[in-house]
């Protein structure tokens, strides 16, 4: 098994709580893990990107090479484009299509949705929208892991249990809430 995942978004939106969950569940399963990360502003809106690593074998880098990934999953579907030249041609998007608009030069979203929906292997899902009816739209990262998890080559059993086992000092009602964000994100999935 081998995955190389880049994970998008800007500050403040759990991407790296999406790559802690990946991560746990990975190594609880024997698997080598690599990551590297790019953080933007510390301050919640600026660029954050991680590359992980996942393989059954040695992982010599942290890095993934240009048209080296398998998947994207991203936050913000502004950061899912920008990430575009490391994914290999068959990859896939996943991306939430609420955006966060950061920039004075923030492109049309009609613009930014005719590129991505012309991607060959993508899903872009309302995160936002779903994370609310699970409980919270903090939990929008949650759904976009569930959106990606059947393509990650980890049981979906092992991700639930990466969730717990990840948010378990928040208390049992934060689980609970990115549980059903990450289920939410999962049924989206399975249906497209």
């Amino acid at each position: 098994m081998k995955k190389d995942i880049i994970l998008a978004g800007v500050g403040g939106q759990g991407i790296l709580s999406i790559a802690a969950v990946i991560d746990y569940a990975a190594l609880s399963l024997g698997y080598n893990v690599k990551q590297a990360e790019v953080h933007g502003m510390s301050q919640r809106g600026g660029a954050v990107q991680s590359h992980l690593r996942i393989s059954s074998t040695r992982i010599y880098s942290d890095l993934i090479p240009l048209m080296g990934a398998d998947l994207i999953i991203s936050v913000e579907p502004l950061e899912s484009l920008r990430y575009l030249p490391y994914l290999q041609p068959e990859g896939w998007v996943f991306t939430s299509r609420d955006c966060f608009k950061n920039i004075s030069n923030y492109p049309d979203e009609d613009e930014l949705f005719q590129q991505i929906s012309q991607l060959p292997n993508k899903i872009a899902v309302d995160a936002e929208k779903l994370a609310r009816e699970a409980g919270s739209v903090k939990a929008s990262n949650m759904v976009m892991l569930g959106v990606a998890a059947p393509f990650l080559g980890i049981e979906i059993e092992n991700l639930k249990l990466a969730i717990e086992s990840i948010f378990t000092d928040k208390g049992q009602k934060i689980i609970d809430i990115n549980l059903r964000s990450f289920d939410a994100g999962l049924a989206c999935s399975r249906e497209i």
